[in-house]
C-alpha cells in the first residue's frame, strides 16, 4: 500500500508515518509540505491513499484534495485537520474526500479511518465542535 501524505508540520508527517509504518504492507512513497507539493506527487507516484492536511501554505489541503481529485479521481483522500465542525465536513464531502481525522484525534483513529477509505467507505467519525470552522 503506497502512501502520501502531506503536511507542512514535519513532526505530524513523522508521526503520520509512524502509525502507517507500524502495519504490515504500507510504505510511505512521499512526503510533501505544501499543497501544490502535494498535488505534483501525487501526479507522479500514482499513490494508493493520499493524507492530507487541511490548512497548508502555497495551496490549502481543500485546494489540493479538489485537484487530486480532478487527476486521480479513484485514490481516496483522507484529511487531517486542527479544527472540525460542520463547515469544514460538508466541504470535504463536497470535493470528493473519503474521510476526515481531527489531529487530536489521529493517533487512535488513523488506522481505523484509513482502514475505511480503503474498503472504499467513508470516515467521518469526528464530533464536531460548533464554535470552529474552517480557518486555521
Amino acid at each position: 500500500m503506497q502512501v502520501l501524505i502531506a503536511d507542512d508540520h514535519e513532526i505530524v508527517r513523522r508521526g503520520v508515518r509512524s502509525i502507517l509504518e507500524s502495519r504490515e504492507g504500507f510504505v510511505i512513497c512521499g512526503e510533501a509540505a505544501n499543497g501544490r507539493e502535494a498535488v505534483n506527487k501525487a501526479s507522479q507516484l500514482h499513490p494508493d491513499l493520499i493524507i492530507l492536511d487541511q490548512a497548508m501554505p502555497i495551496l490549502s489541503g481543500l485546494g489540493a484534495a479538489t485537484e487530486i481529485r480532478q487527476l486521480l479521481p479513484d485514490v481516496p483522500i483522507l484529511m487531517l485537520s486542527m479544527h472540525d465542525g460542520k463547515p469544514l465536513l460538508d466541504a470535504l464531502r463536497l470535493i470528493g474526500t473519503q474521510g476526515f481525522v481531527p489531529k487530536a484525534e489521529c493517533a487512535g483513529k488513523l488506522l481505523e479511518a484509513v482502514d475505511a477509505v480503503l474498503r472504499g467507505e467513508t470516515f467521518f467519525d469526528a464530533e464536531p465542535s460548533p464554535c470552529i470552522g474552517l480557518s486555521e
